[in-house]
């Protein structure tokens, strides 16, 4: 996502406060919003440094939907407009023909007052944004774009739990996806404390959740899962530090650590998992955080791909489906971004 100029100001005053107010049109099958679901019309656009955007990348693959949904791809910075296409042979992306995302929105809000965020769904023949409302666009990945699904791709938002799904959600944003960042850009020691407390508050809480069971919802793997496994992630290279989360590395809380390399391992999510963008984005545009934009070389991630042995607690990863075959050639992290 995006909230302000690169070398601007992230840290506000007191508590952070997320602006939450996103693009609320949907891309759905009926198109009751003018955007029904058609294969080759749309263009997700994400970068692989932000956690929101990450998800969409794992839903995505999970559920073979790269065929029908073209990925944009902008670079781990940005400058003080938006996020760029940096990555792209000329600073353009190829498809929409644009140099940066603001583009996209300003074609259909000319004066759009908030944030140029990452993800969001354009719509290729006007070259306009349709959405920008992660949490949304997963979910109607799930549900909007059956038709249009794999053989054999999992139900990562079964009706039968969803409301619990729901639940989970709800907490692990308030406390743990959102909870990183309320410590990261609190704006005084109270504040700061406060989020510290809740996230680690709630990890403790999953840590007991997840102790007896493989995954956080069910025996199979669900958007509840995707949601938090972004979190972990980034967590030892950037939030322990760069955040000041440091009560614990997530390389010293058993569970989720076995947790996190369990999905990491799994198809779908270490393969769109990149941990060099990662840490070049945080580090280097959160100037009022880091003002020399170094980049720490470390930690080491070598022990993601260490056995985790959660296979013991029982669980099917994708249920009745199967994983998702490799990503295509042009879509895949460079070996260099990945643990060895």
């Amino acid at each position: 996502m995006t909230k302000s100029a690169e070398g601007g100001s992230y840290v506000e005053p007191g508590e952070f406060k997320r602006d939450t107010n996103y693009i609320t049109t949907r891309i759905t099958a009926d198109g009751r919003d003018g955007y029904p679901v058609e294969p080759g019309r749309y263009r997700l656009i994400a970068a692989r440094a932000c956690p929101w955007a990450n998800r969409t990348l794992i839903v995505r693959r999970l559920l073979g939907l790269e065929d029908v949904l073209s990925l944009g791809l902008c670079g781990p910075t940005h400058d003080k407009l938006s996020w760029t296409f940096d990555l792209d042979p000329g600073g353009v992306d190829p498809v929409l023909g644009i140099p940066r995302l603001r583009d996209a929105y300003l074609a259909r809000f000319p004066d759009y007052p908030r944030g140029i965020t990452v993800p969001a769904v354009v719509d290729v023949p006007t070259g306009q944004v349709v959405t920008n409302d992660y949490p949304q666009i997963t979910l109607d990945f799930s549900t909007e774009w059956t038709e249009f699904h794999r053989p054999g791709a999992p139900q990562l938002y079964p009706e039968a739990l969803r409301a619990e799904i729901d639940e989970v959600n709800q907490a692990v944003f308030r406390d743990v996806n959102n909870g990183v960042y309320r410590c990261g850009f609190a704006g005084s020691q109270d504040a700061y404390e406060a989020a510290y407390d809740r996230l680690f508050a709630r990890l403790d809480w999953l840590s007991e959740r997840l102790a007896t069971q493989r995954y956080l919802v069910g025996d199979t793997i669900t958007e509840a899962d995707v949601r938090l496994f972004t979190t972990l992630a980034r967590f030892d290279p950037v939030y322990h530090g760069h955040f000041k989360c440091n009560r614990s590395k997530l390389s010293e809380l058993p569970v989720l650590w076995a947790y996190a390399r369990d999905l990491y391992q799994t198809p779908g999510f270490g393969d769109t998992t990149d941990f060099a963008q990662i840490k070049e984005h945080y580090y280097v545009v959160h100037r009022d955080i880091n003002p020399t934009g170094i980049v720490p070389k470390g930690p080491d991630l070598a022990n993601w791909l260490t056995p985790h042995g959660r296979e013991a607690l029982g669980g099917r990863p994708f249920g009745d489906g199967t994983p998702p075959p490799p990503p295509p050639l042009a879509e895949r992290v460079p070996a260099l971004h990945q643990p060895d």
